[in-house]
């Protein structure tokens, strides 16, 4: 199957804010746009933010807005569960082939979720990180475009796929679904790949498994949603314990030759966004925050003042070094303060990791020609009609990815005539 839309065409790899972006700055001036997304839905990680920063408003309005425009503008052919196979030809004038990964629900899906409700088996909730669990078919989540379920085929027995198909009056459920390969001609190439969580299991120092008291910034992020795993309740997993005190460990794998060399950026204005959600819930919670520098740049600053001016906060310059599980369920922080010399021992009752930003196209983008830096992100080569945007460029923040994608459009646009 081959799809030509025609001169001046733009792929646009990933369909998070950036690759929204990029996307809709394209198709409005007259570009025939192809947007694609791994995911069974469109929006990526700010649909999983409870709150942007530093205004603290959520991400759900502009996201919808978004949606709608890309619903209403025929220019854009949008594909979830997509992922590209194979790059060839040169700017101009590429040869694209895509994937379409086997959803097992046609578009005759209305989501009212008569399926969910006879389907008998379960799997982790990835949406949430795992922090609970979902039926096997299932809607992503509350505000998903396209809003269509999704099956997870071999997490079913065999009665289970059969109870979903007849429960289904659409005729939606298609479980005899194969992938589907396509092929796309465009003349530019726009990478929205985004960023995922870094691996904080990876982090053996801080022992993350040793204690469900230990989480990472996005898990926070989750719980802190009225969607999310606890329904806005920020409560320690494994015992659902209101907690009296936190710790946030900041650059948890970030800054680190070990793990992710560079800056991830955002991290330090998530903690103080983190600490306002705590705020909100637990007016007398005392909070404890571990860090190596505090990066809060230009409009941020003033975020920054007025929380560490917070009564019940401690900052201590110092790299944790060690994260011990309790009898109790909480965990004791051990760090060394750099400023005193002290050797600072904290128990809380629960943990927040600062995981930093990876670059999520990796290997894959190698094996496509994409140029990458050495820490992962993608290089833009306007010369080969390669542009790269939002947090597939550089960790960077939503308003920041706005940019970034506005201007990655307008570049291809110019590139593609």
């Amino acid at each position: 199957m081959s799809d030509t839309a025609g001169n001046g065409a733009v792929l646009v790899v990933g369909g998070g804010i950036s690759g929204l972006t990029a996307a809709l700055e394209a198709a409005e001036v007259g570009n025939d746009v192809y947007l694609i997304d791994k995911n069974a839905y469109f929006g990526g990680r700010v649909a999983q933010l409870n709150q942007y920063f530093p205004k603290l408003c959520p991400p759900t309005c502009g996201l919808e807005i978004n949606f709608k425009r890309v619903k209403d503008n025929r220019k854009i052919r949008a594909y979830s569960m997509t992922t590209v196979q194979t790059v060839s030809g040169s700017v101009g004038n590429y040869e694209v082939t895509l994937e379409t990964a086997p959803r097992y629900v046609n578009s005759n899906c209305t989501a009212c979720g008569d399926c969910a409700e006879v389907c008998t088996d379960e799997i982790d909730n990835a949406f949430n990180f795992g922090m609970n669990k979902s039926k096997a078919i299932y809607l992503p989540h509350e505000m998903a475009f396209p809003r269509r379920f999704v099956l997870d085929k071999d997490a079913c027995s065999a009665e289970c796929l059969e109870a979903i198909k007849g429960a289904c009056k659409y005729d939606a459920v298609d479980t005899e679904m194969t992938a589907k390969t396509f092929t796309v001609n465009v003349s530019t190439i726009v990478w929205a790949t985004g960023w995922n969580p870094y691996d904080y299991k990876k982090l053996d120092n801080l022992n993350p498994e040793s204690s469900s008291a230990i989480i990472t910034n996005m898990m926070m992020e989750r719980m802190a949603a009225d969607n999310g795993p606890t329904a806005g309740k920020i409560i320690r997993p494994g015992d659902g314990k209101e907690p009296e005190s936190f710790a946030f460990v900041q650059c948890a794998g970030s800054r680190d030759e070990n793990h992710l060399e560079h800056c991830s950026y955002i991290c330090c204005m998530a903690t103080f966004k983190h600490m306002t959600y705590i705020r909100e819930r637990y007016p007398e919670a005392k909070i404890y925050v571990f860090y190596i520098d505090l990066r809060t740049p230009g409009k941020y600053e003033h975020f920054r003042e007025k929380l560490m001016g917070d009564a019940n906060s401690e900052f201590i310059k110092g790299k944790v070094a060690d994260i011990i599980a309790e009898d109790d369920g909480g965990v004791t922080v051990i760090a060394e303060n750099a400023v005193t010399g002290a050797k600072v021992q904290q128990k809380v009752d629960m943990c927040v990791l600062a995981t930093g930003m990876q670059p999520a196209l990796g290997d894959a983008g190698k094996a496509l020609g994409v140029t990458m830096d050495g820490n992962g992100f993608v290089v833009s080569e306007p010369e080969k009609g390669m542009i790269a945007a939002g947090c597939a460029k550089s960790a960077a923040d939503v308003y920041t990815c706005g940019q970034s994608s506005t201007a990655a459009a307008l570049k291809a646009i110019q590139i593609g005539r």
